[in-house]
């Protein structure tokens, strides 16, 4: 029955469907990661606003975009096209959403073009790689086996255990990871 709801809303209202997926996957993601990755003795309630935010405001808007579009130029389930879709995923999408993602959480925290570029500068390589380990695996299942308008959903699912390695990342102090070179 939710099932048949959430398929039917997403017909109707697809961007707006696949924005609050992500936000819930985005939140989800901060919540476990302050209360059983950090284990912070304070909750920090903005912190988890920003990441649900860009989950709602970036990550489903643009996912909604992107995999459309991959889907249109790239119709099909056969091997190589999985291959190319994963392919261009990782190679050309992952490093521009890194981009974004630590760009919209170092704005939001009052970071200007300076404290941009030195997160960027100092986490992309690392979510990319990290992002390697998860996502090819499940993007290769993902074009294989999920149909295009369940894709975010999918994507938002496996995001959820994403989401606290990026969260733990994104709010990381770049002096931090300075100090420990």
């Amino acid at each position: 029955m939710v099932w048949a709801a959430y398929n039917k809303l997403l017909a109707k209202q697809p961007l707006l469907v696949k924005a609050c997926t992500s936000f819930v996957g985005f939140t989800a993601g901060d919540v476990l990661a302050q209360n059983f990755v950090e284990k912070k003795d304070k909750y920090d309630y903005a912190r988890t606003l920003r990441m649900g935010s860009f989950g709602l405001l970036i990550h489903g808007t643009t996912g909604h975009y992107f995999y459309g579009a991959l889907d249109g130029a790239l119709p099909g389930t056969a091997p190589v096209t999985v291959a190319s879709k994963v392919l261009i995923d990782q190679v050309f999408w992952n490093p521009i959403f890194g981009c974004m993602f630590f760009s919209y959480l170092t704005a939001t925290s009052g970071g200007g073009p300076t404290e941009i570029m030195a997160k960027i500068k100092a986490d992309l390589q690392t979510a990319v790689m990290g992002s390697w380990a998860v996502w090819v695996p499940a993007h290769t299942v993902n074009f294989a086996f999920i149909p295009p308008a369940q894709r975010l959903l999918y994507i938002n699912t496996i995001q959820i255990g994403y989401n606290i390695f990026l969260s733990f990342l994104g709010n990381k102090d770049v002096e931090e990871e300075e100090k420990t070179k």
